[in-house]
């Protein structure tokens, strides 16, 4: 029973390489990022409004993935795998170690909600090449991340006043 319960124990580390998967996805996000800043900076002078703004937006999409994959490599490892012990608590971000699970799920569906209003807003400047059916797909998929949220944040505030005898 205490070796089967060492090998569990021990199988957070398979974990680690899906941080590290996600930290290589980073390094794609930043490509994708300067290659979009590239062309803003190199179109500017000649490029409308429009196109100008959904530029930006996809500037602006790309940071809040990559800001929320380290908000999952920093939580997860730390949650799951293992504490970050050998890093200077000054170098360390205030929420690094603070973070629950539950903290977690807010950010992340916070995060895909912030996302989702990037693209809506994104296809909402670009109307013109959208059609209704995309549309409507796009504001109900937003929607749906909204309403997951708002319950997340509901389901855990009913959760934290059961813990205090409420």
């Amino acid at each position: 029973m205490k070796k089967i319960e060492s090998i569990v124990f021990r199988s957070r580390w398979l974990l680690a390489p899906f941080f590290l998967g996600l930290i290589l996805a980073l390094f794609i996000l930043l490509g994708k990022f300067l290659k979009e800043l590239f062309w803003l900076v190199y179109s500017f002078a000649e490029i409308s409004k429009n196109d100008s703004l959904i530029s930006i937006l996809t500037l602006l999409d790309v940071t809040l993935i990559a800001c929320l994959i380290i908000i999952i490599v920093f939580s997860g490892y730390d949650i799951f795998v293992s504490k970050f012990s050998h890093i200077e608590s000054d170098k360390k971000p205030g929420w690094v170690g603070k973070v629950t699970f539950s903290d977690l799920k807010l950010k992340l569906i916070t995060a895909i909600v912030a996302i989702s209003s990037v693209e809506l807003l994104r296809a909402i400047i670009n109307i013109d090449n959208n059609t209704n059916d995309v549309m409507m797909w796009k504001v109900g998929v937003h929607i749906t991340f909204v309403f997951t949220g708002v319950f997340f944040a509901l389901t855990d505030y009913i959760v934290s006043k059961k813990g205090q005898g409420h």
